[in-house]
């Protein structure tokens, strides 16, 4: 069976991974956080982000076409890895742990009433 079509990046993740390099240069000391700040405030700013919604949209539909094939050939429809993980836990669920009373515990009750 093949493997899941993975889901498309969004607009913002598109122009992201393009822009990325570009701010690294402009600001060669910001560590990762601070790049990923940095290009959302452009983004924000940002006036046409036409080009970039409609690369999402393209690639939100040939996704939308793989998994509908993977569905066709016997894939997953119950959510994948998450859902196989839910499942076999369902199954080995074990008893509860039963709490083990100190013996010591009853041993100063005793003590007490002396």
């Amino acid at each position: 069976m093949a493997e899941k079509p993975k889901r498309p990046l969004s607009a913002y993740m598109l122009w992201l991974n393009q822009a990325r390099e570009q701010i690294k240069k402009e600001n060669p000391d910001f560590k990762v956080t601070e790049i990923a700040k940095k290009g959302g405030e452009m983004w924000r700013g940002m006036k046409d982000k036409s080009e970039w919604e409609a690369k999402a949209a393209k690639m939100k539909e040939e996704y939308e076409k793989a998994m509908k094939e993977f569905e066709r050939n016997g894939g997953d429809k119950s959510g994948g890895a998450t859902a196989k993980k839910r499942a076999k836990k369902e199954t080995a669920k074990k008893p509860a742990k039963k709490s083990k009373k100190k013996d010591s515990d009853e041993d100063d009750d005793d003590e007490e009433s002396d």
